[in-house]
């Protein structure tokens, strides 16, 4: 089966975001994908404000990336759009990292009035990096995700019976991704480096 990326773009050590993610990435599981989970949080501040390539933490995450199949990015909306940390982090990446991968858009937030955010500011980014298919994403309310103390998250019933044909379709839409690898071959992937 495929390989898919995990990546939360939330700032926060108890993220409803984060949450959110491990709860995909349970069901990409057991639909037999390897799932790699990964927090841009993570990495260290001063890299990636200052855009250090070549940081160990960088260079790794950028490998990450080239090892997926399928990216799953999940953001917090902050002022109708994505987080600033998510951002950082793919302003580090190459510009085509995310070529002939299936990626899948996820975004949380207080309230209804920003669920075009996923379509109108994390979906062009995704696509202008080269997403071999950006599939349907999806917006959940910050209420219908609830942080067990387990480190676990419970999404409430009625939004993940929406929320399970979404993550179905990333899942086959992993099958037509091109291999792991194939975009660190291309011409343009290593020239955006």
């Amino acid at each position: 089966m495929a390989t898919v990326l995990s990546v939360s773009g939330s700032p926060s050590a108890t993220s409803r975001t984060t949450g959110l993610l491990r709860h995909v990435d349970a069901r990409l599981a057991a639909l037999g994908h390897e799932v790699v989970p990964f927090d841009a949080r993570s990495l260290p501040a001063e890299a990636l404000l200052s855009a250090d390539f070549s940081h160990p933490a960088i260079v790794r995450a950028v490998e990450l990336f080239e090892q997926a199949d399928g990216v799953v990015i999940g953001t917090p909306v902050y002022k109708a759009a994505y987080s600033g940390l998510l951002k950082a982090l793919l302003d580090v990446l190459p510009q085509y990292a995310l070529r002939g991968k299936a990626v899948l858009p996820l975004a949380t937030g207080g309230s209804t009035a920003h669920v075009l955010a996923v379509d109108y500011a994390l979906r062009p980014v995704l696509s202008s990096m080269g997403a071999g298919h950006v599939t349907q994403g999806w917006f959940v309310l910050d209420r219908d995700i609830t942080l067990r103390a387990d480190g676990t998250a419970g999404v409430e019933l009625g939004t993940d019976a929406l929320l399970a044909p979404v993550v179905d379709a990333f899942a086959a839409a992993l099958g037509h991704a091109a291999p792991a690898g194939t975009a660190a071959r291309t011409p343009e992937f290593a020239a955006a480096r």
